[in-house]
């Protein structure tokens, strides 16, 4: 488990990278930057809190308690729930919302039933 945290937090901090960037350059395009503010906003937020599970992934891998996995497990949810709150103006967004989903309950169910073991 200790090297699959740290692969997936360097992962996780690779995309936060990717979103941001495609947060600043979806900015440019757009005609009317008014009505696409909040969804380059919650990407702007989505890519932070991927940026600080990552960190947080790779700072607790070599600890055996519950603690990182609970503060990637509630950003990782934050992360969804924004990214589904404003899919309907930015449909790509809706990608980064389910794949934090995935991860974050992925890590704590999988440390919950190695702890039962």
């Amino acid at each position: 488990m200790k090297v699959t945290k740290l692969i997936v937090g360097i992962i996780m901090i690779v995309l936060a990278i990717i979103i941001f960037v495609q947060s600043i350059v979806r900015g440019f395009g757009n005609p009317n930057p008014a009505i696409h503010i909040y969804a380059r906003t919650a990407e702007l937020i989505v890519s932070l809190l991927y940026l600080a599970s990552g960190i947080v992934y790779i700072a607790t891998c070599g600890i055996d308690g519950l603690g990182g996995d609970i503060a990637g497990l509630s950003m990782m949810l934050i992360s969804w729930v924004l990214g589904l709150l404003t899919c309907t103006i930015y449909l790509p967004l809706q990608l980064w919302a389910w794949l934090a989903l995935i991860i974050g309950v992925g890590f704590f169910v999988w440390h919950i039933m190695l702890r039962r073991e």
